[in-house]
């Protein structure tokens, strides 16, 4: 298994020869953002909506393999370039998705499905579905820290450096926006019927 070091490290040295039009470091950047990309997807986009979050990761790798050309170094590390992307995609595929109403399904219903309750509702979503309900309650700030520290595997330092900030507001934020969290899931378990 590789650390997040030994990663980065490779990212860096694919970078300037997939700049350069290097179709074999090209894809080997792809490779190595590829399982982050889906990662962070998979932590915003829900698992019951279309696009699907490997949809959206692969629409994200081929928008960095087309902005890859013109990809210019600031000082900030690419994967907050890739992130940056991976956001306004997740943007893009929500906003398809609210003027889509329609559900893709392999087989049409015989019956209309109706549910009992909006609570039996909720005991079948997957914990997918809830955890990314419980990010929509943070800003976008805090669930960026979150989904970078918690699911893309980031250090304070890192994620800091991805959102160019310091690694002392990440952790106050990280701390703030977990608290949050775990007050309203005990608030529910107390008061199940509250919102």
């Amino acid at each position: 298994m590789t650390t997040t070091v030994d990663t980065d490290a490779a990212i860096a040295a694919a970078v300037p020869g997939a700049v350069e039009g290097d179709p074999k470091r090209l894809q080997k950047l792809i490779n190595l953002i590829h399982p982050q990309v889906v990662r962070y997807c998979r932590a915003r986009v829900g698992s019951n909506r279309y696009p699907t979050a490997d949809d959206v990761a692969q629409e994200v790798c081929l928008a960095v393999a087309r902005a890859m050309p013109k990809f210019d170094e600031k000082g900030v590390p690419f994967m907050a370039f890739v992130f940056r992307i991976a956001a306004n995609k997740i943007v893009d595929a929500r906003r398809m998705h609210s003027r889509d109403l329609a559900q893709p399904t392999d087989e049409m219903p015989d019956e209309e499905e109706v549910s009992q309750t909006p609570e039996s509702e909720i005991l079948l979503l997957d914990s997918c579905n809830e955890v990314s309900g419980l990010l929509d309650l943070l800003s976008d700030k805090a669930r960026e820290i979150i989904t970078l520290r918690v699911f893309g595997g980031y250090s304070a330092e890192e994620t800091a450096q991805i959102l160019g900030t310091s690694a002392g507001a990440v952790r106050v934020a990280q701390f703030r926006a977990l608290a949050k969290l775990r007050a309203y899931v005990e608030q529910q378990r107390n008061n199940p019927t509250a919102d």
